[in-house]
């Protein structure tokens, strides 16, 4: 097939490079582009500049800010001995979106994944060895995503910092609000169960 515009079908493969996105999706966020006005256009492309010149990565957290320390460790009324354990940044937003979190983070950048050929070393494991080791940290809140790789690196971690004696607790996981048991799945149902806590 001939081209019918190069500059169309660059923008397309480039816009289909990002995560779950499509070449037909892709196509017509392009297409979409091109009706726009132009300022509207550089606006973006200025934003999409400006976010790869103007961020960088906490040297505490990980967390992906504009300044370093991020406003959450650069928060004096955030506790300091709370610190909630992620995978990945968006993970801290969904946590933030609660209100109801008010310690600081630590993004893993990953999870242990031997499928994927992701170890202990490529992920963020000893800068919180390191942080838990300064004598700070009181608890260490785990928020990974109930999946093996989740479980294997909560438990990795669990076996890391058992020496410093400080408390290690995790997200309740089970049945999502809202949804009726007969739909559940047993995995489910069955972490549930594991995870009840006690009312009297």
């Amino acid at each position: 097939m001939q081209l019918i515009s190069e500059a169309l079908e660059r923008t397309i493969e480039e816009l289909a490079k990002l995560p779950g996105m499509g070449r037909k999706s892709a196509q017509r966020i392009a297409m979409h582009l091109l009706k726009k006005d132009e300022g509207e256009v550089f606006k973006l492309a200025e934003a999409l500049v400006h976010l790869k010149k103007s961020t960088t990565t906490c040297a505490v957290c990980q967390i992906i800010s504009d300044r370093d320390p991020c406003p959450v460790c650069a928060n004096p009324k955030r506790n300091t001995g709370q610190v909630c354990v992620v995978e990945d940044v968006k993970d801290v937003y969904a946590v933030e979106r609660t209100n109801e979190f008010k310690g600081r983070y630590h993004v893993l950048g990953g999870v242990i994944s031997p499928m994927e050929n992701v170890g202990p070393d490529q992920i963020r494991l000893k800068e919180l060895v390191r942080r838990v080791g300064n004598g700070e940290v009181q608890e260490l809140i785990l928020a990974l995503n109930p999946d093996a790789e989740g479980e294997a690196t909560s438990f990795y971690i669990q076996k890391l910092v058992r020496p410093f004696e400080i408390k290690i607790t995790r997200i309740a996981q089970g049945i999502p609000l809202g949804s009726e048991l007969e739909f559940i799945d047993e995995a489910t149902l069955s972490r549930a169960f594991e995870s009840r806590s006690v009312l009297f």
